[in-house]
């Protein structure tokens, strides 16, 4: 104990009071205590600093006994610096070795606690009950244990330093995977646009050959009807004018005229089919369009009473008699339609419906707020936008009748209500059918079906494929 006690006043003697550390740079004060250079002179500055309290100039008060001191009379204690470092050398006098409550050395450990302690701690009332082992011999057990997890860790290390090769390896090839597609994507769109404008230069060669085919032959019917029109004007001036005259004059060469008037024959223009063989199909169009697919499905309260409807409300068909449903202004009455279940008010939508080979059908959309028991044609101006099939053309009010050369037995219908855009598509070869362009679209829209004519093949509305009921959203 004599040698703890002396290593322990040796380490009070090499300590700094100011910052309880071994000395650097010691210097003692005029009034004899000793402190580092550098603790001296930051207490002094901070004295300095101090308001309401005035200093003889260049006199300080010592940390210690608060004496007067002047600052130019610090001087070098080389003897206390010595002893500060063979204080930091001395094994015995390291202050992580030392209790911080006892200031003992730390020779034991206590297991329950798992950490070192002096012959002091090891009396008092926290560790008297506990498992104690001599330092030197706790650290061998401690040391096997550390050197196993040392050995795990390392193990682990391993194993991440190979995960992290591969994690950077999987970076590399999923970038290069992205780009390849990437490349992909940007070859094919390219690859289908140069495609898309030989097809497109293709058809608008197709139509102007036809022009050129047709339009002299109408041009030429249409000159000949002008000269045989002049010709008749002129007769019918002349024998106008001659019906005016005296006797004499009226019946002078009348068999002339006469003769003329019979030899006029009329000659119609000559008959040109007006269908056109050049139809506006985009390719792949229909598919795309397929993109938009929604599950729609038909409102019974708005049937007309004349109109029989499936019982998953799909298929619907004009009977010969009228059911006795209740009257109410959402049902469709003398008109032969019947409203979707689904409502429109942004976005795009693409629903199918399969006619067959009926004789009649109208298909398209409408307000929702429109007047359900109006008589007449159903416009435009009235809310409903709508396409007609009448057995061998096509009708709607915003354009005339348009002759048609292979009717489609199923039907695309294609809303953009951003766009302001209705589109009828054959959904057999993906042929445009008829286009309603720059719609003054407002409010809630509705899917609208009529069966025109009675038939034993009903309109049926296409499931979706997979049977989903989302209209996909556009990416």
């Amino acid at each position: 104990m004599e040698a703890v006690e002396l290593a322990r006043k040796l380490q009070e003697e090499a300590t700094c009071s100011i910052c309880l550390d071994y000395f650097t740079d010691p210097v003692m004060t005029a009034c004899g205590h000793n402190f580092c250079r550098a603790c001296i002179q930051l207490s002094w500055e901070k004295a300095r600093g101090k308001k309401g309290r005035r200093k003889r100039k260049g006199s300080f008060p010592c940390p210690e006994c608060r004496a007067m001191s002047p600052q130019r009379n610090l001087l070098p204690n080389r003897l206390l610096t010595k002893v500060a470092e063979m204080a930091r050398q001395h094994p015995g006098l390291q202050k992580q070795d030392l209790c911080q409550e006892h200031q003992e050395p730390l020779k034991l450990f206590c297991q329950e606690d798992q950490s070192p302690i002096c012959v002091v701690c090891r009396e008092s009332r926290e560790h008297r009950l506990h498992r104690v082992l001599p330092a030197e011999e706790a650290v061998q057990g401690y040391k096997a244990k550390l050197e196993k997890s040392l050995e795990h860790l390392r193990k682990q290390m391993q194993d991440a330093l190979l995960f992290q090769a591969q994690a950077d390896e999987t970076c590399v090839l999923w970038q290069k995977m992205v780009e390849s597609q990437r490349q992909n994507v940007l070859g094919e769109f390219e690859r289908l646009r140069r495609l898309l404008a030989e097809e497109e230069q293709q058809l608008l060669q197709r139509l102007e050959e036809e022009e050129l085919e047709v339009l002299p032959r109408l041009r030429e019917g249409a000159a000949r009807l002008g000269q045989q029109t002049a010709h008749l004007a002129e007769l019918i001036a002349e024998l106008e004018g001659r019906c005016q005259l005296p006797a004499l004059g009226l019946l002078q060469d009348i068999k002339d005229a006469l003769r003329r008037v019979q030899d006029v024959k009329l000659q119609p223009p000559e008959v040109v089919p007006m269908e056109l063989r050049t139809v506006c199909r985009v390719p792949g169009l229909v598919e795309t369009l397929r993109r938009f697919r929604g599950d729609v499905t038909l409102d019974p309260d708005t049937a007309n009473p004349e109109l029989i409807l499936s019982e998953d409300r799909r298929s619907v068909q004009r009977g010969d008699l009228r059911q006795a449903l209740p009257d109410s202004p959402e049902r469709f009455d003398p008109g032969p339609c019947v409203l979707g279940q689904e409502r429109f008010t942004s976005g795009r939508h693409y629903w199918e419906v399969e006619v067959g080979d009926r004789t009649s059908w109208a298909l398209g959309v409408c307000r929702e707020n429109v007047n359900r028991k109006e008589k007449g044609e159903l416009s435009a101006g009235n809310g409903f936008w709508i396409l007609v099939f009448l057995g061998s053309y096509y009708n709607s009010s915003e354009r005339a009748l348009a002759p048609l050369r292979d009717p489609p037995r199923r039907v695309g219908i294609f809303l953009d209500y951003e766009a302001r855009h209705l589109s009828f598509y054959s959904a057999t070869d993906g042929s445009l059918l008829f286009i309603f362009p720059e719609i003054p679209f407002s409010g809630t829209l509705r899917p609208l079906f009529s069966p025109l004519s009675s038939s034993p093949t009903p309109m049926t509305i296409c499931r979706p494929k997979g049977g989903s009921g989302d209209t996909l959203a556009p990416q």
